[in-house]
This record gives structure tokens, C-alpha cells and sequence, in this order.
């Protein structure tokens, strides 16, 4: 096996940190994101009468049993 020379190696782990750096970067945009649409969701929720918040949240958990059933029936 060949080995490589220290600034061939140095240069090599500094291009994987900077990877590493960006990948962290762009999965706290996409959590913040997630966060954000998650609070809107619950704000458009909270603003519905209590008879239609429980109508929707019926709906939405009725679908995404479905989803589920469909994946793994």
C-alpha cells in the first residue's frame, strides 16, 4: 500500500472537514426548517374552533395510517 505524504494527507482531511462543516450546516437549515413549518402547523391548528381542529387532526391521523398501512401491508 502506497502512502501518502503529510501535505497529501493534511489536504485530504482539511477537504473532509470542510465537507463535514457544510453537511452540518445545510441539516441545521433543513431542522430549522422542519421547526419552523412544525410551529406554523400548530399555529393553524390552534386558530381552528374546537370541533374542526379535531375534525382535521382525525383526517391527518386517518391518512397517515393509511401511508403506513400501504407501505407495510
Amino acid at each position: 500500500m502506497m502512502s501518502l505524504s503529510p501535505t497529501v494527507r493534511a489536504a485530504l482531511l482539511a477537504a473532509a472537514a470542510v465537507a463535514l462543516a457544510a453537511a452540518a450546516l445545510q441539516l441545521r437549515g433543513k431542522r430549522q426548517m422542519a421547526e419552523l413549518t412544525a410551529d406554523n402547523i400548530q399555529a393553524q391548528l390552534d386558530a381552528l374552533d374546537p370541533v374542526t381542529r379535531a375534525a382535521v387532526i382525525t383526517r391527518l391521523t386517518a391518512d397517515e395510517v393509511k401511508k403506513v398501512r400501504d407501505q407495510h401491508g
